[in-house]
């Protein structure tokens, strides 16, 4: 009997940059029709190891086979030529280019005196878009779109052509749960004709749910490979973090203080109405909701980005106006945002300077920025929090997603707020990373902190905060003690189904 042929096949790659090895002899194997998921912490090399792939890098050495051919990617575009398709976590999108020339960068067809035929390029496009039942069309400006019909444009290039193997990095980031349950249907289909798909997540039940086969990275390192049905997640966490993880809540005693922060009856137009809650200093108060259920808009109201059409803010019993962000830190309100790339961050620029950015003003010697009182303090909150980085001056985009999300805290932290607000605080982070975290804002609580969680994962939730409030289409429905909440309590909560003969109330308790 003939044995199958892999789809894909890697041998022995690797890859080094300045100062350290990101891949070490990595070997990789997918098989026609299988979903093969790639695991790791963040840093472990899976990008690294598609990237050179996908042609973005060239490996030091090692072999690549496409089915029984050694093949060699010079970029993108030529591993696509190949079979193979890469479907990237950060978009790589043209936004002033409407789907169509997006969906076939590269590849326009033509008609003669290479001219564009659109009409062709239209009709190709709005076949594929049909396959992912979305409802923009082909000639839609890419600007136009929300990310997550963004991320599908992205997926849609993956069935332009006859791939042998499509790599999916983290592909579920920016969807809904419907747009989820498309995606499942896209991998299905292709998985059915014989692609091989590479699934790349930190989310273990879409593992659990999607993947035949679970391959593990640590250090750049090949730790093995286990069949899904036959292990447990706790298993792979392990591989993935060389030690046994402890997953029960990080509760740490403390006495809870005065209110530092009530909202009184706040509303903001159509976003959510009439919101009240208060959070004590030493206290982590969790929000959950689906998405839209106005979570994330109490927060930037908080922070000055949103001003509310009535109601009253109140800091440590007096009654506030935050018109701006600027007023907001200067009251000592800070807000640790949902997209840290885009909103908390400048990858561009280095650790210590993403640090110390909202106070650099206040760190001169005369007219000139104090490089030492900056390293100092960039210093104090890399030992405080644990931030992993060869030194000061290596540039945050080149750090992985715990340790940027580290120095976002940290920068805020610096400012010594009276009330922290984190929203989706391990959105992109591996499991390992996401139990510092949880450590990190439980202990921030214990030393005095106000701290507001927003999470759309409910074991976080539930795991970080003391109190919880369930939010459904802009109310608050209600708010749960850690003792008393239950999934099912909250899962009826956030679908808008209000507690019988119990009266909410935001009164200090």
């Amino acid at each position: 009997m003939t044995q199958l042929m892999p789809a894909l096949r890697l041998e022995g790659i690797v890859k080094t940059f300045p100062g350290v090895k990101a891949l070490d002899q990595v070997s990789f194997t997918v098989m026609p029709g299988e979903v093969h998921a790639l695991m790791g912490e963040n840093g472990a090399g899976k990008s690294t190891l598609m990237k050179v792939l996908g042609g973005l890098y060239q490996p030091d050495e090692g072999s690549i086979f496409v089915g029984e051919n050694a093949v060699s990617m010079s970029n993108p575009i030529d591993a696509k030529k190949k079979g193979i398709v890469f479907i990237h976590q950060e978009l790589s999108l043209a936004e002033e280019l409407s789907v169509a020339e997006n969906v076939y960068l590269g590849e326009l067809p033509q008609k003669s005196f290479g001219r564009v035929d659109w009409e062709a390029l239209y009709k190709k496009t709005d076949d594929i878009l049909a396959r992912l039942k979305v409802r923009f069309k082909a000639d839609t400006r890419v600007a136009d779109l929300s990310i997550a019909n963004q991320q599908m444009v992205e997926i849609a290039r993956a069935l332009t052509v006859d791939a042998k193997a499509v790599i999916f990095d983290e592909p579920t980031a920016s969807l809904t749960d419907a747009e989820k349950r498309v995606l499942f249907d896209v991998i299905e289909d292709l998985k059915s004709q014989g692609v091989g798909i590479v699934y790349i997540s930190h989310r273990m039940e879409e593992i659990f749910k999607m993947t035949d086969r679970v391959s593990v990275l640590r250090d750049g390192q090949y730790q093995g490979t286990l069949l899904t049905a036959e292990t447990t997640e706790e298993n792979i966490t392990q591989m993935m973090i060389g030690r046994k993880l402890d997953l029960s809540r990080a509760i740490v005693e403390h006495d809870l203080g005065e209110i530092a922060i009530e909202v009184k009856n706040l509303s903001c137009g159509s976003s959510y109405k009439d919101v009240s809650f208060h959070v004590r200093c030493g206290e982590v108060l969790g929000f959950y909701g689906l998405v839209g259920a106005g979570r994330t808009e109490i927060a930037e109201t908080l922070f000055g980005l949103r001003q509310p059409s009535s109601g009253s803010i109140l800091l440590d019993g007096k009654e506030i106006h935050i018109r701006s962000p600027a007023i907001a830190i200067k009251e000592g309100i800070s807000l640790v945002p949902e997209d840290r790339k885009s909103q908390g961050l400048v990858l561009g620029m280095n650790c210590r300077d993403n640090m110390t950015l909202p106070q650099v003003t206040d760190m001169t010697a005369g007219p000139f920025v104090s490089d030492g009182a900056e390293i100092a303090l960039f210093d104090l909150y890399r030992d405080r929090l644990d931030i992993r980085t060869p030194g000061w001056q290596q540039a945050v985009g080149n750090l992985s997603g715990g340790n940027q999300q580290k120095i976002v805290i940290g920068k805020w932290l610096s400012m010594h707020p009276r009330v922290l607000i984190v929203d989706e605080p391990t959105r992109g982070i591996d499991v390992g990373s996401k139990s510092e975290i949880h450590k990190l804002i439980r202990e921030l609580a214990a030393t005095g902190y106000a701290i507001i969680v927003i999470s759309s994962e409910m074991p976080e939730i539930l795991h970080v905060s003391d109190r919880i409030v369930a939010m459904y289409s802009g109310e608050i429905i209600q708010t749960f003690s850690s003792e008393e909440v239950t999934e099912d309590k909250l899962i009826q909560a956030i679908s808008g189904i209000k507690p019988k003969n119990t009266e909410i109330s935001s009164a200090p308790a």
